[in-house]
């Protein structure tokens, strides 16, 4: 293989990575749940009752954004606290960086 076509792939699995999060962003839940991130590490409770949606509706968006490696999460207590990736970029306009291309969110 030649140095071009792995250049080539390589791009492409980046971009494959990039367009899978940014599926998993296109759904207005977890794209708040990500906005409320950006302030500060939160409760499960917490964002609960900000987002206002039911607990088994935000476990579902909380393990899909895990599971993109958006967000990771630490047992605090007997409560979970969620948190933005480290892979997750944020720029000083708390703008997303995702490899590919930069998502900002209007004040």
């Amino acid at each position: 293989m030649n140095d071009s076509s792995t250049q080539s792939s390589a791009s492409t699995d980046g971009t494959q990575v990039c367009v899978s999060q940014l599926k998993v962003l296109a759904d207005a839940t977890r794209l708040a749940v990500v906005r409320h991130l950006l302030e500060e590490p939160q409760q499960v409770s917490d964002l609960r009752r900000r987002l206002d949606v039911e607990q088994s509706l935000l476990s579902h968006h909380l393990k899909v954004l895990r599971d993109a490696g958006l967000v990771l999460d630490e047992r605090v207590g007997k409560s979970v606290r969620y948190r933005l990736a480290p892979d997750v970029t944020v720029g000083p306009d708390d703008s997303i960086h995702l490899g590919c291309c930069r998502l900002s969110f209007d004040p």
